[in-house]
C-alpha cells in the first residue's frame, strides 16, 4: 500500500464515522472535541475494474478482493486528530496534528454541511460550512509559510558557504513535503514574483506558500451529512461559489455507508461499496425498511454514499494516480496465481518506474516491457496508462 490518504476535519463532523465506514474499524465516535486523540490507521479500498476478464480469466488477488469484476485495492487511511483553529501555532494537538498530517499524500476534509457544529466542533445551528473549508486551508497555508520563511532565512544566511539559488534552499527546507527545486522554481515563475526573496512582500510569500501547499498536499471536500435537506441547500450554494472552484466536492453520508455495510454483514442487504443501489434480501421490520428506503433515495440521487467516491476522487482524480496490473501476455502465472496484484502508481509512471516498484533488482536489470493487451514491446521510458497490464522483462 504505497499511498496514504489523510482524513481531516474539525471535531464532531463525522470524521470518525467516515473512517469506520471506510475501514469497518471501530474507533471511538462521539459528539465532542478530540474523540480521536491519536491517529487511527486502517485499510480502506479503492475500486479498479479488474483486467482478468479481458483475458478470459478469474483473478486470485494476493491483497484486497474482487467482486464481480470490480477489484478492491487496499490503501492506507489515516484518521488525523487535532484540527482546531490555531493548530499551526500549537493549539489543540498542534504539532502532533501537523506531523501526522504530513504523512498523507492527499487529504479528504470531512465537513459537516448541515451547519450543526460550530468552528470548535460544538453543537449549533446555521453555521456556514465555508468557514470550516477556509480555516483548514488557512492552517495549512500558515504552516507552510512558517517553513518557507525558514528557507528564506537559510538562503540569506549563506548556510552552505556558497551562493545558491533560492529554490534550492527552499526545496531543502521543505523536503518533507516531497517537493523539489524544479517544482518550486516553476511555481515562483508562474506567480511572477521574481527569484530574489528580498523583493518579496508578505503577500508574495503567502501566495508562494499556498501554491506549494496546493501542489504537495491536495485536498478534496467530503460534504458530509448530505442526507439532510439543509446540507443539500448549503452544498448547492457553496459549489456554485467561484471562491471554491479550486476544490473538488463529493456529496457524502458516512452514516448511510456504515448502515449499509452493517446491514450487508448481517445478511439484510446485498450491497457492494460504492454502488448506487442495493437489494434488501433479509427479513426487516417496517421501521428498518423505511430507514433503508431513505438511504436508497440518497444513494440513488448522489450515485453512492460518497465514502468510496471520496477516496477514489482523492487518489485517481486529484492525485492522478494510476492502477497497473503485472502480468504476462495471457495473464497467467503458474506458481503465483492469476492477476494476483494491482499496484497504485503516481501519474506519469513509466515502464522503468514500474519495474523498480516491483523490486530494485528487477529495475536494475530491466530490458523492456510488454503491453499485455496489444502484446507489443514497450520501452523503459514508455508512460503507462490506468489499468495497463504490463509484463516486465529483466535480466534479474
Amino acid at each position: 500500500m504505497s499511498y496514504k490518504i489523510g482524513l481531516v476535519g474539525k471535531p464532531s463532523v463525522g470524521k470518525s464515522s467516515f473512517f469506520n465506514a471506510a475501514t469497518m474499524n471501530d474507533v471511538p465516535e462521539g459528539a465532542y472535541p478530540f474523540t480521536t486523540i491519536d491517529p487511527s490507521i486502517g485499510e480502506a479500498y479503492v475500486r479498479v475494474e479488474c483486467a482478468a476478464p479481458e483475458f478470459d480469466e478469474s483473478c486470485t488477488p494476493s491483497v484486497g478482493y474482487c467482486d464481480d469484476g470490480m477489484r478492491y485495492v487496499p490503501v492506507k487511511l489515516v484518521d488525523v486528530a487535532g484540527l482546531i483553529p490555531g493548530a499551526h501555532e500549537g493549539k489543540g494537538l498542534g504539532n502532533q496534528f501537523l506531523t501526522d498530517l504530513n504523512e498523507a499524500d492527499v487529504l479528504v476534509h470531512v465537513v459537516d454541511f448541515s451547519g450543526e457544529t460550530d468552528i470548535e466542533g460544538e453543537a449549533t445551528e446555521g453555521h456556514d460550512p465555508r468557514e470550516d473549508i477556509d480555516f483548514l486551508e488557512n492552517e495549512l497555508d500558515m504552516w507552510y509559510l512558517g517553513i518557507l520563511e525558514k528557507g528564506i532565512d537559510r538562503y540569506r544566511s549563506g548556510y552552505h558557504g556558497e551562493e545558491k539559488d533560492i529554490e534550492v534552499d527552499l526545496a531543502e527546507q521543505m523536503s518533507a513535503f516531497k517537493t523539489n527545486k524544479d517544482e518550486i522554481k516553476q511555481i515562483i515563475l508562474a506567480l511572477d514574483i521574481g527569484l530574489d526573496p528580498d523583493e518579496w512582500d508578505d503577500e508574495d510569500k503567502e501566495d508562494l506558500a499556498r501554491e506549494i501547499r496546493k501542489r504537495t498536499k491536495p485536498i478534496i471536500i467530503a460534504a458530509n451529512k448530505m442526507d439532510k435537506p439543509v446540507s443539500q441547500e448549503n452544498y448547492e450554494e457553496i459549489t456554485l461559489d467561484p471562491d471554491y472552484d479550486h476544490l473538488t466536492f463529493v456529496p457524502t453520508s458516512a452514516h448511510a455507508e456504515k448502515a449499509l455495510k452493517k446491514a450487508e454483514e448481517g445478511g439484510v442487504v446485498d450491497y457492494r461499496p460504492g454502488d448506487n443501489d442495493f437489494d434488501i434480501v433479509g427479513d426487516v421490520s417496517e421501521e428498518q425498511e423505511a430507514g433503508l428506503e431513505q438511504i436508497r433515495e440518497f444513494v440513488t440521487e448522489y450515485s453512492g454514499t460518497g465514502v468510496q467516491q471520496s477516496l477514489e476522487t482523492a487518489l485517481f482524480d486529484v492525485m492522478g494516480a494510476i492502477a497497473i496490473f503485472p502480468g504476462s501476455a495471457n495473464g497467467k502465472s503458474d506458481t503465483q496465481g492469476v492477476f494476483r496484484d494491482c499496484f497504485i502508481l503516481p501519474e506519469g509512471s513509466t515502464t522503468e518506474d514500474f519495474a523498480y516498484h516491483l523490486h530494485s533488482d528487477i529495475g536494475d536489470g530491466l530490458l523492456h516491457g510488454i503491453d499485455c493487451h496489444s502484446k507489443r514491446q514497450i520501452g523503459s521510458d514508455h508512460e503507462l496508462d490506468h489499468r495497463d497490464v504490463v509484463e516486465i522483462v529483466s535480466t534479474n
